[in-house]
């Protein structure tokens, strides 16, 4: 959608409560790119500054923003969500600290359909995951004014950014301090094993390995990224104290059976976190609503308002 703007969401009815006037507001910047050289290529970005944002010595916490698979976009936070209006609201409310938000384009190059997931490529082809903890993280938070420790780093994820959230703040909890997932795209064994060629090769190709079938499909690359699995392998002191993980989903969502698996695993790991299921489907309408919350909780990890 590369002409829809704000005032274009807001013409389309897409416009959520909490959309109002606003005399103190923060920026966004939706073409800023970055160099990888992990990945041979420019990275580009969508970015939110806070409101008070002057370029001076004051330095802000970050939040990561995760986008969807299909036709998702970093800018998707931007002209879909208007997760900036939100922020300065919630700021401006005392909800939440001033904060920068990132979004990285979690696409691959050149029209290339198949889906990063966020992840390495199982032969090591295409490393998105490396280029975001090596490069990424430290780059942008050199240049924009970050805190740059754990403790004001979260990441917010939706679908296939839900996926990521999670697995990233399981296990790098020396890196993140918390995670927000909505709808997060997870898998049963069973529904991965069942799913046609054509669509697993085009979501995990990569990050699995490519034409695999059926429990084939259930190997050490997917062991080692699917939530469920890490929840039973990571070390459960960090996420004793306060629930670092927020997993928002609706009922209607087709993950539900995987968000519902993911929870009873972090149950039994003794991972705390915050789990609920509301009436919607896995679209734009249940994640508009859906956002105030989740931010609302990283602005507790950053704030430590869940008393830590």
């Amino acid at each position: 959608m590369p002409g829809f703007t704000r005032r274009g969401i807001l013409a389309a009815g897409l416009a959520m409560p909490f959309l109002g006037t606003r005399a103190w507001a923060g920026t966004v910047h939706e073409a800023k790119i970055l160099q990888s050289e992990i990945l041979g290529h420019v990275v580009g970005y969508s970015l939110y500054l806070p409101p008070d944002y002057r370029g001076g010595s004051r330095r802000y916490p970050v939040i990561y923003l995760l986008h969807g698979a299909g036709d998702g976009q970093p800018a998707d936070w931007f002209r879909m969500a208007g997760i900036d209006i939100l922020l300065d609201r919630l700021i401006g409310d005392g909800r939440m600290p001033p904060c920068i938000a990132v979004a990285p384009d979690g696409r691959r190059p050149g029209g290339d359909p198949r889906a990063t997931y966020f992840l390495d490529d199982a032969d090591g082809g295409y490393r998105w995951r490396s280029m975001f903890f090596d490069e990424f993280v430290p780059r942008v938070e050199a240049t924009h004014q970050a805190i740059g420790t754990a403790g004001t780093r979260a990441l917010l994820g939706l679908s296939m950014g839900g996926h990521a959230a999670i697995l990233n703040q399981l296990q790098r909890p020396d890196l993140f301090a918390g995670a927000a997932a909505l709808s997060a795209a997870l898998r049963t064994p069973a529904q991965l094993a069942a799913m046609d060629p054509q669509a697993f090769d085009l979501r995990f190709a990569g990050a699995y390995g490519p034409g695999l079938l059926g429990e084939d499909r259930l190997n050490e690359a997917w062991r080692i990224s699917d939530p469920v699995e890490a929840a039973a392998r990571v070390d459960p002191k960090p996420f004793r104290r306060i629930p670092r993980l927020y997993l928002d989903l609706a009922s209607g969502d087709p993950f539900f059976e995987g968000n519902a698996a993911a929870h009873v695993a972090l149950d039994r790991a003794g991972i705390l976190h915050r789990f609920q299921v509301r009436e919607g489907d896995h679209d734009w309408i249940f994640w508009r609503n859906a956002l105030p919350a989740a931010l609302e909780h990283v602005g507790r990890i950053f704030t430590r308002g869940y008393g830590e």
